[in-house]
């Protein structure tokens, strides 16, 4: 597995189509360049769900800028198949399988009881990453090209980064101790129990890592806050997640669209939560003011609570994973009915590029740089959701002012192109300070971009 198997590729290094469509790289750029180790929770493709969008139009940031050597830890033989369609982005791709274990389980359990490990990292303990990496690192300082930093992508890759010896930088997308903290109080006794311990130990462990890592990136200012009470944060940026505005262009619609359309991963808990409150305590009263429409929920894994919604309503679809343009030709309106912070991220601004209306809940939109009733419509309770869902059915022309001006302020403000350059800021300014602090490769302290 650690050597030139199928699960490693050494790639030439490339441009990618958008580097190459701005210009040649220049001898000034060159020098500006890293040597990027990107670690990654699960393979960042297809793009299908947050946590991989989020990576993966990362990944095409970075590769317009630095050399991105990635390492994945892989949950099956389809994912770490996937790997290969990264191969224009990165200088070489290794990935490590880490399949679902219930002895694994029962470990990581057992630690999260008996010692201070959570769950949440304990599970995807991997001994064969570990030695992969303390190769790389080997290979590329034997070879000349030392790694300038190491981007740990989410919590669970933290341990893998914190023995390097190089600048580190935790991409840590969510707080995830408040995600555990919210599920405790969503669970009986003694699953309570059992999230509330891991809370607890994220909290400490998230403390740490902020204390410890040269840097830290949050998605949203609700999770910078988060990281900032465990009082140990020094370097903590908030980096919204980026899309991309120019592969969601919008489709033709049918003349009179009739279908409620959900596009959050349903597998998500708190996705799910807000799925099916809207699904029991909304739905109902848009069927009354539009007997016509249709409620269509897509997207992966969808729980068995939200299987049972289309099986006890004819008017309601569950699709999985399937193409979405069918879905979004006869969408009047796509809903992000979140009643908890921590999901709809990519979600939300995908849909708002999309061209098509949005009715959000104001936790929904809470961290993102929207208006409501000029890009987006906003409502809480059941009653007011359900008239602005009802609006937007009735008045396709209201819903196009307003889905252009959401798809324009989108463009401008999230797309990737225009979010993810604040990265590098952060690479240069950890790499100097590392530089200062160890004394070594001193020339980092002289980069500027």
């Amino acid at each position: 597995m650690l050597g030139l198997t199928p699960n490693t590729w050494r790639l030439k290094p490339c441009l990618t189509p958008l580097s190459m469509g701005k210009s040649s790289l220049s001898d000034e750029r060159e020098e500006r360049q890293m040597n990027i180790l990107l670690l990654t929770h699960g393979v960042p493709h297809p793009p299908d769900n947050g946590p991989r969008t989020k990576t993966y139009q990362l990944l095409r940031h970075l590769s317009t800028q630095h050399r991105v050597t990635l390492v994945s830890l892989a949950h099956d033989q389809a994912e770490q198949e996937q790997a290969a369609a990264l191969a224009p982005f990165c200088a070489a791709i290794h990935t490590v399988m880490h399949e679902p274990s219930t002895w694994r389980k029962l470990r990581a359990l057992v630690g999260i009881i008996v010692g201070r490990t959570p769950y949440t990292v304990g599970y995807h303990s991997s001994r064969a990453l570990h030695t992969l990496l303390a190769r790389l690192v080997a290979e590329a300082a034997a070879a000349g090209e030392p790694f300038d930093v190491v981007h740990a992508d989410q919590i669970v890759m933290a341990p893998y980064a914190e023995p390097l010896p190089m600048p580190r930088l935790l991409d840590a997308h969510n707080a995830v101790w408040t995600i555990r903290a919210r599920q405790s109080r969503q669970r009986r006794w003694p699953m309570s129990w059992v999230y509330r311990l891991e809370a607890r130990h994220l909290w400490f462990y998230e403390s740490h890592i902020c204390a410890t890592f040269e840097a830290v990136t949050i998605v949203s200012e609700e999770d910078h806050a988060a990281l900032l009470a465990t009082g140990k944060a020094h370097d903590l940026t908030v980096i919204p997640i980026g899309v991309d505005g120019e592969a969601l262009a919008p489709l033709d619609r049918v003349a009179t669209p009739l279908v409620v359309l959900s596009l959050a991963t349903p597998g998500w808990p708190l996705n799910a939560e807000g799925i099916i409150w809207f699904a029991r305590e909304v739905y109902p009263l848009v069927r009354r003011a539009v007997p016509d429409s249709r409620l269509c929920i897509c997207g992966g894994q969808p729980t068995p609570e939200i299987r049972a919604l289309a099986e006890n309503n004819p008017a309601i679809e569950v699709t999985g994973l399937v193409n979405l343009q069918p879905y979004l030709a006869q969408a009047a309106v796509i809903i992000a009915p979140l009643r908890s912070n921590g999901g709809m991220r990519v979600m939300l601004p995908e849909a708002l590029a999309r061209g098509i209306p949005v009715v959000a809940t104001s936790v929904a939109c809470a961290d993102l740089d929207l208006t409501p009733y000029e890009h987006l419509l906003v409502a809480d309770t059941p009653s007011s959701f359900a008239d602005a869902v009802a609006l937007l059915l009735r008045d396709p022309d209201l819903g196009d002012r307003i889905a252009t001006a959401a798809r324009h302020h989108v463009l401008e403000r999230y797309d990737w192109r225009a979010v993810y350059p604040a990265i590098d800021q952060i690479y240069t300014r950890i790499a100097a300070r590392y530089a200062a602090r160890t004394n070594t490769s001193p020339e980092l302290a002289l980069i500027t971009l």
